[in-house]
């Protein structure tokens, strides 16, 4: 039976990357983006025509968006891969409070309502992976990413103490952290910039979107059901 899997932020670079490798392995894909359609399309292309069984717009900022989204999934989720987020750069103390609200739902509050409502078919079905795309700043932080680094610890908590709590409902809780992926959140470096942090990567080069959709296609597979709660390093060494 192929499995549905629900990707938050499947438009963006990342989940765009797991979802054409998922797509490709026997699963069906329900498809999330918030603003940006283009690439949602583009997979739909790209995928054979059963693969994609919806699309679904939403604002996970906002409690509503979130709900709204719950409530138009028209499919049994066996998987949840929530890939949804934004960088923010700048100083702590130039923060805007409206900044921090929106950083903590889209981080926080949303993966928490999502899966909430999801989960207790899971739990029924004794059956389901959960994977976060967190990020190498929620384990060291990062200077200049201060609310980032916060929000992605909290998602590496989140998956460490549910993974102990649905672990004997048979249900998988893991996360992938990336490092420096090659990304458009990470093109307004400078080739200086972007040279010196490639100096300080051990494998002497950037992390490839497909580098992460492998990470993930390994603990969707029944080959990873004894890794559980782990916070799975994309660094090359960083």
């Amino acid at each position: 039976m192929r499995k549905n899997v629900l990707i938050l932020g499947a438009s963006g670079d990342i989940g765009s990357a797991i979802s054409r490798q998922l797509g490709v392995e026997n699963y069906s894909l329900i498809l999330h983006y918030h603003q940006n359609k283009r690439p949602i399309e583009k997979l739909k292309q790209q995928l054979d025509a059963q693969v994609v069984l919806q699309t679904v717009q939403a604002d996970l900022r906002k409690a509503e968006g979130v709900h709204r989204l719950c409530e138009n999934v028209l499919y049994p989720i066996h998987a949840i891969i929530y890939v949804s987020g934004t960088a923010h750069f700048g100083l702590f103390q130039d923060v805007l409070e409206q900044e921090m609200d929106e950083m903590l739902s889209l981080h926080v509050k949303s993966p928490w309502l999502v899966i909430q409502h999801f989960l207790p078919d899971m739990i029924k079905n004794k059956t389901g992976k959960i994977i976060f795309i967190t990020s190498m700043w929620g384990n060291v932080g990062a200077s200049n990413e201060v609310i980032y680094s916060s929000v992605k610890g909290a998602q590496n908590s989140f998956v460490k103490a549910m993974a102990k709590e649905v672990g004997p409902s048979g249900i998988s809780v893991n996360a992938v952290s990336p490092g420096f992926i090659d990304t458009k959140m990470n093109r307004h470096l400078l080739n200086d910039e972007r040279e010196d942090i490639i100096a300080h990567i051990p494998l002497n080069r950037v992390g490839l979107t497909s580098d992460v959709a492998h990470t993930v296609s390994f603990l969707m597979d029944e080959k990873s059901n004894y890794i559980q709660g782990e916070i799975v390093n994309i660094t090359g060494g960083w």
